[in-house]
């Protein structure tokens, strides 16, 4: 079914369908997108009380084992330390779901209710409600990022004060400069995540199972991790995407390391860029019927 229309009624104007508010609203009504933005205020406040629950009985048999517990025990000493943990616990498989949720669920849960072939026949342009249904997830998962971000700091901030951030590679750095590296981090998952992202969303445009689209995203990245601890493979694991997945960790050293921050954010690109372009490709080519 086609309706990229060249002519048209009078007065017809093709940037007019499907505006980006009345997808923004539309999503933001749906009941994955709002479980979703609650979890993301959850989680901070979950790890707050396991902490709490923890300082009265800890009798020290499980601390002391490894970095993890290091982390753990700097989560506690400031605000911008708790939401270095929060990230640190939610950045390798949380976040990766959100975003491959938002991404996933979008194009093909409109197929999957056989609402998909009607915003067609209004008609809206195939590359205009590609376009929108993109854009809004992007801004959905960037806004569950953010929230997740934003709840961490105030709460940590709240219970445990405003103190340097202290990275175990690094040492402290000032409050100042350490929220500033928060953002540089967060930045950098963004831009990591564009490769969940495309993933998602071409393999919505491709099937009319939603959680086809989640699931297959998030089990490729599931694979590509357990790939990239296969030391046999060498310098294979580096054209992996999610390689360079914990390159962030290089901004909490003093001077900063960005080498392979530089190459995550390449590779994340190029992956990102292929993606969608098979995601456009598919979609303009394909006999919508649901």
């Amino acid at each position: 079914m086609s309706t990229d229309v060249v002519g048209g009624a009078v007065g017809y104007r093709p940037g007019a369908t499907l505006s980006l508010w009345t997808e923004i609203r539309r999503q933001g009504s749906r009941r994955r997108t709002q479980l979703a933005l609650a979890f993301m205020v959850l989680l901070p406040l979950i790890i707050l009380t396991a902490f709490q629950l923890d300082s009265g009985g800890g009798d020290g048999n499980g601390g002391g084992n490894g970095e993890f517990s290091r982390l753990s025990d700097l989560a506690t000493s400031g605000g911008p330390n708790f939401t270095l943990f929060t990230l640190l616990v939610s950045a390798g498989f949380l976040l990766v779901v959100v975003v491959a949720l938002f991404c996933g669920d979008t194009v093909a849960s409109e197929a999957s209710w056989g609402s998909l072939r009607y915003l067609l026949a209004m008609p809206v342009p195939r590359s205009r409600l590609l376009g929108i249904k993109l854009a809004v997830s992007l801004l959905y998962s960037l806004v569950a990022i953010l929230t997740l971000v934003a709840t961490a700091l105030l709460a940590g901030t709240l219970r445990y004060g405003w103190a340097p951030l202290s990275a175990p590679i690094g040492g402290d750095i000032p409050a100042g400069p350490g929220v500033l590296r928060l953002l540089l981090i967060v930045a950098y998952l963004c831009v990591s995540l564009l490769v969940v992202a495309s993933l998602a969303f071409l393999l919505s445009v491709s099937t009319d199972a939603p959680l086809g689209a989640v699931g297959g995203a998030v089990l490729l990245q599931i694979l590509s991790n357990i790939l990239d601890q296969i030391t046999a493979l060498g310098n294979l694991r580096t054209v992996l995407p999610t390689h360079y997945s914990d390159a962030w960790l290089g901004l909490l050293s003093s001077p900063m390391q960005t080498d392979d921050l530089v190459k995550g954010c390449i590779a994340a690109l190029a992956y990102a860029s292929v993606f969608f372009a098979l995601a456009w490709w598919r979609f303009l080519r394909k006999d919508v019927v649901s």
